[in-house]
């Protein structure tokens, strides 16, 4: 049975590939079909929601290496506990909700809710430690 950790970095990854969609959606809207299959060796420069939920989604592959590596940590060492659910499902819901932050440029929520995530991963990882 897997842990509630590993099901929320689960939920994580989906969640990724959905952020990939809508980037890839945006950008395609506003590059057109022509660049969007090139090589794009001069890569266009998105701008606007296209460039906003690029940024988005590099943010998110970036806290999901920590947040992987935090819930490897936690299930492996075997030191799952409430809190460390509580706190991977903290990370998942402060990444949900950075989408929209960040898209519609909620300033300065957007980054108090990274804030939270990155938080709630550290605390996983400080809590498998004691």
């Amino acid at each position: 049975m897997m842990t509630t950790e590993l099901t929320v970095l689960a939920l994580a990854v989906i969640l990724q590939g959905l952020q990939f969609v809508l980037f890839s959606v945006l950008a395609n809207l506003q590059v057109g079909p022509k660049v969007a299959m090139g090589p794009r060796d001069n890569a266009p420069t998105l701008k606007g929601q296209a460039g906003r939920a690029q940024r988005a989604l590099s943010n998110h592959f970036e806290g999901l290496v920590l947040f992987t590596a935090a819930v490897l940590v936690v299930t492996l060492g075997e030191q799952a506990t409430g809190f460390t659910a509580t706190c991977a499902w903290i990370y998942l819901i402060a990444r949900v909700i950075y989408l929209p932050a960040y898209l519609l440029g909620w300033v300065p929520w957007r980054s108090v809710i990274w804030a939270i995530g990155f938080a709630a991963t550290m605390l996983m990882i400080l809590a498998s430690l004691l």
